[in-house]
């Protein structure tokens, strides 16, 4: 099969929705210049820099209570920071229960009974009990083709990292299962690792 994306698939569902996977979700927490606190998940996330650390989501709709976007990117136009939570597997029900379209006034940890803490370097809240979470400064914020497509670049200045996760001083993704998304409403879990040395080790 081929098709031309601007022409049409001809299928029940989006293929390119399930093309590219596994994709790691980014667990994006964020609060407002009033002060409240949003909690959504997103599978356009990824790491992009080593030095300094860097990480990149993207965006794709919009709310009619929040124009041309959705909370978490207005909420960091307004405060330039935002945290990165790492999604684990056996938190895949309250990290669903995030993705709701609620009003911009409802707190998802509160909505979803996620426990949250504080960050360091950052006003902003954290998923307490995630694997890890990743403390950002927005570094640019890129609007791409399409009318609600924003990827937001952050700059990590700080990283929470849960105790068990880490095994003879590494980070161990085997403790705790990372949850990834695949395509249309499928998601799969990190369960099995194994090693490959590069030609230039």
């Amino acid at each position: 099969m081929f098709y031309r994306p601007a022409d049409g698939h001809g299928l029940p569902h989006n293929p390119f929705n399930a093309i590219v996977t596994p994709r790691p979700i980014g667990w994006i927490s964020t609060r407002g210049s009033t002060g409240l606190n949003n909690l959504a998940p997103y599978s356009f996330f990824n790491a992009v820099a080593y030095v300094p650390p860097q990480v990149m989501f993207a965006s794709t709709a919009a709310k009619e209570d929040r124009d041309d976007t959705k909370d978490s990117v207005a909420n960091i136009r307004e405060t330039g920071v935002f945290c990165v939570n790492i999604v684990e597997y056996a938190m895949r029900d309250v990290m669903n229960a995030t993705s709701a379209s609620l009003p911009r006034e409802i707190d998802e940890f509160e909505h979803a009974g996620v426990l949250q803490a504080p960050c360091s370097q950052i006003d902003c809240a954290r998923v307490a009990q995630a694997p890890a979470s990743l403390e950002c400064r927005m570094t640019q914020i890129v609007q791409i083709e399409g009318a609600h497509n924003f990827v937001v670049f952050g700059e990590v200045v700080g990283v929470h990292i849960r105790n068990d996760a880490l095994v003879d001083g590494r980070f161990d993704v085997t403790t705790f299962s990372p949850l990834s998304r695949m395509g249309y409403r499928d998601y799969t879990r990190v369960r099995e690792v194994f090693e490959l040395a590069r030609p230039d080790d």
